[in-house]
């Protein structure tokens, strides 16, 4: 029982692809350690690869799921439908919350807020206010979408505030907290300065490498486009020794296409996806990170590595704007590797990317589940 004999608030904390998982995971420590709130970790199991996720659990000290809906894969229509049902079934049938928490921008984040808000559920989304501006990214419309219903706005920057303000919601929704990624590096950091790598990877790593990551279908699903960025790949390789943790999507579509040969013949080294301990071991100590992905730019930039974004935008405009992060085409891919090696580290000081953004979160959702009816 919390204070004045009231019951604990039950909280569905959702996760649902790799991005979720180390974002929730400092919000469950401190929320399992609180005597108010009874988090109940919910897996929707959109992500890719479930030995993965079992992975990645392990990794970020998170406990097995109390529930699993089991997602269709596929399109997003498919999985997202399959999420509704299965998180509906879940709220009527099983476990009513009292609070749900959605994470960023997946198809499992505006799945189970809609779901909620349609059960009469307040829902809280944390990492909100993010925006590309780019409605052709899936991840945009679940942005929007999802923070236009949601009853409680955790941001991570004041440019998020502004995006919020400017699409008309009101300040009392939104609260900033700060960034809680960089509270899952803050308290896994000794772990991954003490990872050794070469186990996983079955060679040593020299002292200068570059680290490539890709699965946006922007870059990876049409051929033409993926061979001009593996043509570009072999010529950076020549630069710097180029490690691949390769997406399950863009490992496909190399192997369709036979382009993983010419990546393997220029000397890139293709590895598994890693969970989070090897990843993170692995891009703390890069000369520079190309990317397409969205929470690896808030990581470098915390970390200071130049980080090289393979997009036309970015929902994370605080990196271009403190310098740590570059937008880049497929044409820049070898000048840009050949600048970033030139640069010295520079880790960048964001207000409230502190290590405490989960207890800036727990604290705001104690004060809403008081003030709720």
């Amino acid at each position: 029982m919390t204070e004045k004999g009231q019951s604990r608030v039950r909280v569905h904390l959702i996760v649902g692809a790799r991005p979720n998982f180390v974002k929730i995971a400092p919000l469950w420590r401190v929320l399992s350690n609180s005597s108010w709130c009874e988090p109940v970790i919910v897996h929707t199991g959109q992500h890719y690869d479930l030995n993965m996720s079992d992975w990645m659990f392990r990794d970020l000290g998170l406990p097995a799921p109390h529930h699993h809906l089991n997602a269709q894969t596929g399109s997003h229509a498919r999985v997202t439908g399959s999420v509704m049902v299965a998180y509906e079934a879940l709220c009527l049938e099983q476990d009513r919350p009292d609070w749900v928490v959605v994470v960023g921008d997946v198809d499992s984040t505006i799945a189970c807020a809609l779901t909620a808000k349609k059960l009469g559920l307040p829902v809280a989304h944390l990492e909100a206010g993010l925006r590309s501006f780019d409605r052709s990214m899936p991840e945009e419309i679940n942005r929007v979408l999802t923070d236009s219903i949601a009853d409680l706005l955790w941001t991570p920057s004041a440019d998020a505030d502004e995006n919020l303000a400017r699409e008309g919601i009101g300040a009392e929704r939104i609260e900033r907290v700060g960034n809680i990624m960089i509270d899952a590096l803050v308290n896994l950091e000794a772990a991954v300065d003490a990872y050794d790598l070469t186990p996983d990877l079955g060679f040593a790593l020299p002292e200068v490498y570059g680290v490539v990551t890709l699965h946006r279908p922007s870059n990876v699903d049409v051929p033409k486009i993926l061979k001009e960025i593996v043509d570009r790949l072999c010529v950076a390789a020549r630069q710097a020794f180029l490690v691949f943790p390769v997406h399950p999507r863009t490992a496909r579509a190399l192997e369709r296409e036979g382009l993983d040969a010419l990546l393997a013949d220029a000397g890139v080294r293709m590895i598994p996806p890693c969970s989070y301990l090897p990843f993170m071991a692995l891009i703390k100590k890069a000369a520079f990170l190309l990317t397409d992905s969205g929470g690896i730019q808030e990581e470098a930039s915390y970390l200071g590595i130049p980080c090289l974004t393979l997009r036309n935008s970015t929902e994370r405009p605080i990196t271009l704007s403190l310098g740590t992060n570059r937008l880049i085409g497929v044409d820049d891919i070898e000048g840009a590797v050949a600048q970033a090696l030139l640069h010295h580290r520079r880790p960048a000081t964001i207000p409230l990317w502190d290590g405490k953004t989960a207890e800036r979160v727990a604290l705001s959702l104690q004060k809403a589940a008081r003030r709720a009816p």
